[in-house]
């Protein structure tokens, strides 16, 4: 291992779990005495251009320990762009912060920003050592069984649509509709968790509508339709970053962040949801609702996975170790050796390859129809997921007249 100090920076949304990671680096590196101090980047790679660096050794192991429990991202973040002028002065700081191992935590991005900074220090002659540690809600990241902070945000959405459904099934007299969007800009992974709150046929959700399937207005409508005629009301679950056929999204969205991502819950469009709303108040006067919880499923603590923090921790740790055996230029990830009884190891990536590629839903976990999820799906979704709650239903038998 290369003798200095270590940093830290998280990058991107957060999770429920992403502190959990943090700790885990934190407390692996104690163990490390290669490791001479443990740092942090305040507001990610955008701080550390700034110099804002902190010293996590000053941090008690009860603060450190109770990371484990809380939510957001306790660096702060950042969306910051690593542009080719950076590149000397992200160079410069780490000589003068002495730091010889790069930890940075988040997607697709945040990688990208690793292997660039390792590839630049590496040709300027520098001696670092660079691994990522996967995070991110919305499950696309190549490389890896899955990503933690998507169990959590999984049962976030579930328990949501499931209590959404509830709410819409015993109001269907007043509203015959509920939308919830669910985040996630090219993959369906979180829109396709609401599944997991259907137990029979009639319970929500009806409808989930997914970025990896094109989507088609005509289609949508003859799906409600058939569905409300079924059920008496219509629950429809759709991803925020669903899209016609001409690539044209749904929310009517334009705004782009610094990765010229689209921003859908920026200024610049409206959302899905409130789209697919007016599409069936104006084709059948129906009434509805619509959620739409943007962040709130990436920092939900009480609805995180006691699963999802063990291997956020995990995956910090595993990180340690990977610099403590010199692997530098790869990404930790989760590999799911069964499936019952559930168990996951972690393995590698290299991040040159997570960096460029996203990873969609596959084929076999979406039905034909496009609208809905596969039994594929749930069954590798349900080992990630504890129990959904369990809620009374009425017989509704009808009373007996006076004779």
């Amino acid at each position: 291992m290369l003798k200095g100090n270590a940093i830290i920076g998280q990058s991107g949304g957060p999770t429920s779990v992403i502190n959990s990671s943090l700790a885990g680096v934190v407390d692996a590196c104690k163990d490390c005495s290669d490791i001479t101090g443990i740092l942090g980047m305040r507001w990610g790679i955008e701080g550390f251009l700034a110099g804002n660096v902190i010293d996590l050794a000053a941090e008690s192991q009860k603060t450190i320990r109770a990371l484990r429990r809380t939510p957001s991202s306790a660096l702060g973040s950042s969306r910051h762009k690593v542009k080719e002028p950076d590149l000397p002065v992200i160079l410069q700081r780490l000589r003068e912060f002495d730091i010889r191992t790069l930890f940075m935590v988040g997607g697709n991005d945040t990688m990208d920003t690793i292997n660039r900074v390792s590839a630049y220090a590496a040709g300027e002659g520098y001696e670092l050592c660079g691994v990522g540690i996967p995070k991110t809600v919305d499950n696309d990241l190549y490389g890896t069984d899955h990503t933690p902070g998507y169990p959590s945000a999984a049962r976030y959405v579930a328990l949501s649509v499931l209590e959404a459904g509830v709410l819409a099934r015993d109001m269907q007299k007043v509203d015959q509709f509920v939308i919830y969007q669910s985040i996630g800009r090219d993959a369906g992974w979180l829109s396709a968790a609401a599944a997991l709150a259907k137990r029979e046929e009639a319970d929500a959700p009806h409808l989930i509508y997914m970025p990896e399937r094109i989507f088609d207005r005509d289609k949508y409508l003859a799906d409600a339709k058939a569905a409300f005629g079924k059920y008496g009301y219509v629950s429809i679950v759709c991803g925020e970053g669903i899209k016609y056929a001409d690539g044209t999204p749904v929310s009517a969205s334009h705004t782009r962040d610094k990765f010229a991502n689209i921003e859908y819950g920026a200024m610049g469009g409206t959302s899905a949801a409130v789209q697919l709303h007016k599409m069936l108040s104006d084709a059948f006067g129906w009434r509805g609702e619509f959620q739409v919880t943007e962040s709130l499923p990436m920092s939900a603590i009480d609805r995180a996975e006691k699963l999802d923090l063990e291997e956020a921790y995990l995956c910090g740790q595993a990180a340690v170790k990977l610099a403590a055996e010199g692997r530098s230029g790869v990404m930790v990830t989760l590999v799911r050796q069964s499936n019952d009884p559930y168990r996951c190891a972690t393995g590698t990536a290299a991040l040159s390859d997570v960096a460029v590629r996203a990873k969609p839903m596959p084929d076999e976990f979406i039905n034909a129809a496009g609208n809905f999820p596969s039994p594929a799906f749930l069954d590798y979704l349900r080992p990630l997921v504890s129990e959904l709650p369990k809620f009374a239903k009425l017989k509704y038998k009808p009373a007996r007249k006076k004779n």
